[in-house]
C-alpha cells in the first residue's frame, strides 16, 4: 500500500507536540477541515475513537492505532468505504522537533485508485494543517 508524507518542523519539544497533535478536541484548532470532534470515547492512546465532523459534511469514524509517547502514533478514519490512514513520528531537533507525517487514502475496486490520487492531492493540505499546528504551539512559548 503506497503512502505520500512530508515533514514539517515545530518548534516545540517532541512531547508537546505529540501531545497537542494526538488529543482529538484540538484537531479542530488546526485542522483546517474539521468543524468539530464529537463523540469521543476512551482515554487518549491505542483504542480511542471519535467523530470527526468535517466541513464538508462527512463524519468518519476515527480511531487510534498506535501510541508510543513522544516517537510514534496513528489513526484510521472510516466513511463509507474509504478508510483513510495518518501516521505521525516525532524526531528531538536543536530547534524543537521534526514531526514526519505519512498517510494513505484507501478503498475497494475503484476507489483504490481514485484514493491514490487522494492521498497525493492531500499532501500539501496536511502539511498547512501541521505547519498551523505547529504555529498554535509556537505561539503559546512566545
Amino acid at each position: 500500500m503506497r503512502t505520500v508524507g512530508g515533514t514539517v518542523p515545530f518548534p516545540v519539544p517532541a512531547e508537546v507536540a505529540f501531545d497537542y497533535l494526538v488529543e482529538p478536541a484540538n484537531r479542530p484548532q488546526w485542522q483546517s477541515s474539521l468543524a468539530a470532534v464529537e463523540d469521543v470515547a476512551g482515554e487518549v492512546g491505542v483504542g480511542q475513537t471519535w467523530t470527526d465532523v468535517t466541513t464538508p459534511g462527512l463524519r468518519p469514524a476515527m480511531r487510534t492505532t498506535s501510541y508510543d509517547r513522544p516517537h510514534q502514533w496513528s489513526e484510521d478514519g472510516t466513511w463509507k468505504r474509504v478508510t483513510a490512514a495518518l501516521d505521525l513520528t516525532f524526531a528531538p531537533t536543536g530547534a524543537g522537533c521534526d514531526v514526519h507525517f505519512r498517510f494513505r487514502i484507501t478503498g475497494p475496486g475503484p476507489v483504490r485508485a481514485i484514493g491514490l490520487l487522494a492521498s497525493y492531492a492531500s499532501v500539501l493540505p496536511v502539511r498547512a494543517d501541521l505547519r498551523r499546528a505547529a504555529a498554535i504551539l509556537g505561539s503559546r512559548t512566545t
